[in-house]
């Protein structure tokens, strides 16, 4: 069938998308999407959407909390997708987010980089060349071609999924450059959390990028109505210090849902004759799973899925957008029934997993707030707020004990255990996840068992881009270009580890801050098509930046 990307073509293509003369040797030997012969229709808009961590007992739990009834993305689901990193089993967010973004697997806390090992069966290994590159991710390669574009989330902006599409590094814990480089990669939407990481007073650079966010002629937004009210084409909408609450514990007032964000976003965006590509991430579906709370699970998937539907309502409208739904990795192991339901499980009614579950009026998460400062208001904070009056003497210890911030971690498995909720891990899982795929009539749903890269191919191919393309122009050696050409290169700190590249040659002086896409030669700033990357060994800049070198 013409346009059609399941696993027979992926094993016919092979490896057929190089991103350089050698980073052919980084793809996986069997997988992969060969773009240029590929002829499936084209779409302008593509909306990704990453519910982090989600699991199908998840899914279930959430659909059988809301009475049954069918969650909106349950009409699109079509697959299978594999998790797991370059050289892992079980993904970490940072690698797996980046396999969606740039069609790369890399290892644990790497951001749209390339790996420094790549062994797990099919791949092959990283060329020293390779180590720790960074490559084009389709958001930036959306932006070269004039598409509009756009990250959601409920984390800190600068955390590892909306970073995985912004930014590159080495490290996912790098929030100071990370967070620059989203600013100078001139997106055009961007809504979530995180402003404590943006003022200059909490940065080792010192930097004050809120300020940078108004200068560059963004809406900085950070209530609900003002993002509701604004009119500008360009918002930048930071809404908490840090993570934006679970949907259950939410402020209305105070923080917009995942479904306001994305449909003022999708508002935003579809203004652009181009077209748009954006990323919409559910980011606590994780946390809550870490912290083995159930609660916070259905909160944050329900709030998901009415981000989807309103995603998928315009997609459905709109008839020139794909929508893809999908998950990173597993988290928690979670499952519907334990270890005391062995012997009872056909037995049980619904009631048993969700009678407990209906009582909490407030994730782990939100209990916290509803403690007096000693915390020996404990029995009547869970009777009121989760309907549980039957605290153990060691229950309450391990509430009294939770530290600021980890409550859910306390709170979480009371409840699970009432609820014959069973976990396995407080970390992830390497299990394949749902793949879920809206496409208008015409373009065909990528289906079948793939891989997590092949969600980055699969964008690539119905927006007509080229990832090889665009990272040839975004990422060029900045050593290698430059001396080729005559010129000299050094790295300089200009205070509080603000690191500038500076090139010379002859009476031409260029000087790139690292993190930023600005090019400065004497009284003359050249704004470049991308950001200037660190890697802590080597720096690469756009194509554009070595051209302004003769």
């Amino acid at each position: 069938m013409k346009g059609v990307i399941s696993l027979k073509r992926i094993f016919k293509t092979g490896v057929a998308l190089a991103l350089s003369l050698s980073l052919l040797s980084s793809q996986l030997i069997w997988a992969g999407v060969n773009t240029a012969e590929a002829a499936g229709k084209k779409v302008k808009n593509v909306i990704m959407m990453i519910p982090d961590g989600m699991s199908v007992d998840g899914t279930t739990l959430a659909r059988w909390y809301n009475g049954g009834q069918p969650l909106a993305m349950d009409e699109m689901a079509c697959g299978l997708v594999r998790t797991y990193s370059s050289d892992a089993a079980i993904a970490d967010s940072a690698p797996a987010g980046s396999a969606f973004a740039t069609g790369y697997k890399s290892h644990t806390g790497y951001v749209a980089t390339l790996p420094e090992v790549a062994n797990m069966p099919g791949l092959r290994p990283i060329t020293e060349e390779d180590k720790n590159r960074p490559v084009a991710t389709i958001l930036e390669a959306a932006k070269l071609a004039g598409k509009a574009t756009g990250v959601i989330s409920t984390s800190e902006t600068m955390h590892a999924t909306p970073a995985d599409f912004t930014a590159h590094s080495t490290s996912r814990k790098a929030y100071d450059d990370l967070s620059e480089q989203q600013v100078y990669n001139n997106v055009d939407v961007v809504l979530g959390a995180g402003w404590k990481f943006m003022d200059g007073n909490n940065r080792k650079d010192k930097t004050d990028l809120i300020s940078v966010i108004k200068n560059k002629g963004y809406d900085y937004v950070t209530t609900p109505a003002a993002l509701q009210a604004s009119k500008s084409n360009k918002i930048w909408g930071l809404f908490a210090p840090e993570a934006l609450a679970y949907e259950m514990d939410r402020d209305p007032a105070k923080e917009p849902s995942l479904a306001e964000m994305t449909g003022k976003a999708i508002n935003v965006l579809s203004q652009d004759k181009d077209g748009f590509f954006l990323m919409v991430e559910g980011s606590k579906v994780d946390w809550a799973a870490h912290a083995n709370d159930p609660v916070g699970v259905i909160s944050d998937i329900l709030a998901f899925d009415k981000a989807v539907k309103v995603a998928l309502d315009f997609a459905k409208k709109d008839k020139n957008t794909v929508v893809i739904a999908v998950t990173d990795h597993g988290n928690g192991g979670l499952t519907i029934g334990d270890a005391g339901t062995t012997k009872t499980y056909d037995e049980e009614p619904l009631a048993t997993f969700i009678n407990p579950l209906k009582k909490a009026k407030l994730t782990g998460e939100g209990i916290e707030s509803k403690l007096n400062a000693d915390r020996s208001n404990i029995k009547e904070v869970m009777a009121t707020y989760f309907g549980i009056t039957d605290l153990t003497e060691a229950e309450i210890a391990a509430i009294k004990a939770a530290k600021p911030g980890s409550m859910n971690y306390a709170v979480g498995p009371i409840i699970s255990k009432r609820a014959h909720i069973g976990w396995t891990t407080g970390g992830h899982t390497g299990e394949d996840v749902v793949l879920y795929v809206y496409a208008p009539n015409g373009v065909d749903r990528l289906t079948g068992v793939v891989e997590n890269t092949d969600i980055a191919k699969y964008m690539e191919e119905v927006l007509g881009l080229s990832l090889t393309d665009a990272t040839k122009k975004l990422f060029v050696d900045a050593n290698a270009a430059f001396k080729a050409k005559g010129a000299s290169v050094e790295l300089k700190d200009s205070g509080n580890n603000n690191m500038v590249l500076v090139v010379k040659k002859g009476a031409t002086t260029l000087e790139l801050p690292i993190n930023t896409n600005i090019a400065r030669m004497g009284d003359k700033k050249v704004e470049l098509s991308g950001v200037i990357v660190y890697n802590g060994g080597r720096t690469f800049v756009p194509q554009d930046a070595v051209s302004l070198i003769n």
